[in-house]
Order: C-alpha cells, then sequence, then structure tokens
C-alpha cells in the first residue's frame, strides 16, 4: 500500500515530500514510565529553550506556515499538527498522553517541529495519495468536530480522506487493537535528504522500541 503525491500538490510544493514507515505486529499499549520520563525531561528543556512569542523561530515552525500560504491555507486558522503541539506545551500545558503509538508519533512531532501521522492500517482501503481536498472531503476528526477539508492538504483512500497535517480522523485512529499501522511525516522543503533519512530511522528504532513489532517497509515519496 505504498503512498503517492497527486499533482495538485507537486503543483504549489515542486520539492514538498513524504516519509511512510509501515509497521506490523506492533502492540499498543500505554507508554512505558522510561518514555513518559523521557518526554516530560524534552518538555522542560523545550520550555527552557523556546518561547510562545518566538514560536515562529523554529524552522518547522516558519517552513510549514510558508507551506500553508502556497497552498491557499490560512495558517493562523488552520495551524500544522506540529505547531499546535508545541504551543500547547509552551503554553504550559501537560503532554497529552494517549497510548504508546501516538505519543512517540506526538514526540518526534514536537521534536523535529514537522507533523506526524500515524493509522491503523487495516482501516485503510486500497491505495493511499496525497493531495488536495474537494467539496465532498470531510471526516469526523481526533478533535470531536467534523472537518472540512476542501482546498486542504490531506491523505486519501478508496473511502474518502482519513488524515492531514492539520488534523487526523476517527475513522483510521490507532487503538490498542490496532496491530499494523502506517505512519507518515510531512516533510517542509527545506529538509535535507540526509535529514530525512536520519528522522525516518531515528523514528522507526524509537516506535519499535516502545511498541515492538517490525518495520515491514520504509520509504521516502517524492515529485
Amino acid at each position: 500500500m505504498k503512498v503517492r503525491l497527486d499533482s495538485t500538490v507537486v503543483e504549489r510544493l515542486p520539492r514538498f515530500s513524504l516519509g511512510v514507515i509501515h509497521y506490523a505486529g506492533v502492540t499498543v499499549s500505554p507508554s512505558p514510565k522510561m518514555l513518559q520520563g523521557r518526554i516530560n525531561l524534552f518538555v522542560e528543556s523545550l520550555r527552557l529553550e523556546r518561547e510562545l512569542a518566538n514560536l515562529a523561530e523554529i524552522e518547522g515552525v516558519r517552513e510549514w506556515r510558508a507551506c500553508f500560504k502556497r497552498l491557499g491555507i490560512d495558517p493562523s486558522r488552520y495551524r500544522p499538527s506540529s505547531e499546535a503541539l508545541i504551543r500547547r506545551l509552551l503554553q504550559g500545558h501537560p503532554f497529552f498522553w494517549i497510548n504508546g503509538a501516538v505519543d512517540v508519533n506526538n514526540f518526534f512531532s514536537v521534536l523535529h517541529a514537522l507533523p506526524y501521522g500515524i493509522y491503523d492500517e487495516d482501516q485503510l482501503r486500497g491505495p493511499v495519495v496525497c493531495r488536495l481536498g474537494q467539496a465532498s472531503d470531510a471526516y469526523q476528526g481526533l478533535n470531536g468536530r467534523e472537518v472540512q477539508m476542501e482546498g486542504k492538504l490531506l491523505l486519501a483512500d478508496d473511502q474518502g480522506a482519513f488524515g492531514s497535517p492539520i488534523v487526523d480522523s476517527v475513522r483510521t485512529s490507532v487503538t490498542e487493537n490496532s496491530r499494523n499501522l502506517m505512519q507518515v511525516i510531512f516533510f517542509h522543503e527545506h529538509v535535507s535528504p540526509n535529514q530525512r533519512d536520519e528522522i525516518l530511522g531515528a523514528t522507526a528504532r524509537m516506535f519499535t522500541e516502545i511498541n515492538g513489532g517490525e518495520v515491514t517497509l520504509s520509504y521516502l515519496v517524492t515529485s
């Protein structure tokens, strides 16, 4: 089930890319204390090094805002999920614990200031494409709201849109019953090829260290 980029995205973001990792045989459970401690230490250091007023100085935040503008998306109305996570932490809110798979996903999203998505692959149907949303694209989001996705960057399968660098859907969310997962990293255009490879490798290693299973496929999707 390889992911492809649609021409609607490539035309506006010619050097945009995705990192995709497929996992099999994962055991999803609450995050172990070791991971919680590591993430909490990172959050403390983030708050010491960064201030909310200077959020745009973070390369990933700045570059993803620019990507959204080039796609015709207002980044102050629809924030990239990575920026929303960082903003929440800098406002003093605690890290939001869900399960080992989602928590690792969110940690790397904050660490690299890149939108990350994690999806239950068994809920996907047919090939996956990254494209711009159409009028009919909408889904129940993990934020508890019906999300209208027209004109927004999204991931879709044969059943329609299910994910985006803004908010993902309930349909493909990862639960403790999930065993086969697909992780997507949304790389802005200024992440170098070496950085992309390093981020993919580090993400896969920590993900399987915490959640078990194995990486069945890891690749970059470029134009």
